[in-house]
């Protein structure tokens, strides 16, 4: 079966840490650039990071530079988020998703999201 499978979210207070992951099942991660979104109440999907296929190229949105980081481990199939310093509008549900490049919007598989809430 084909799966994407986000883990890893959860309740931190401002300030504090998570990692995200994002594990391909039925088929080779590696194959595909990884892009992580996310989304918050209210609000529409936002991309967050994205990085190539060999891990060569790194892409993040102005609002997480500095503060998360993503990896790639294309022998695990699962790609990480570091995410550091987090802020209370961090809150929203985190996906991630397969392109074949990133900046595509063409997108082949998209996980169920990980709730990542930032609270005091």
């Amino acid at each position: 079966q084909v799966q994407l499978v986000e883990s890893g979210g959860g309740l931190v207070q401002p300030g504090g840490s998570l990692r995200l992951s994002c594990a391909a099942s039925g088929f080779t991660l590696g194959y595909y650039a990884i892009g992580w979104f996310r989304q918050a109440p209210g609000k529409e999907r936002e991309g967050v990071s994205c990085i190539s296929r060999s891990g060569g190229s790194i892409e993040y949105a102005d609002s997480v530079k500095g503060r998360f980081t993503i990896s790639r481990d294309n022998a695990k199939d699962t790609v990480y988020l570091q995410m550091n310093s987090l802020k209370p509008e961090d809150t929203a549900v985190y996906y991630c998703a397969t392109m074949g490049r990133c900046g595509s919007n063409r997108y082949n598989y998209w996980g169920q999201g990980t709730q990542v809430t930032v609270s005091s």
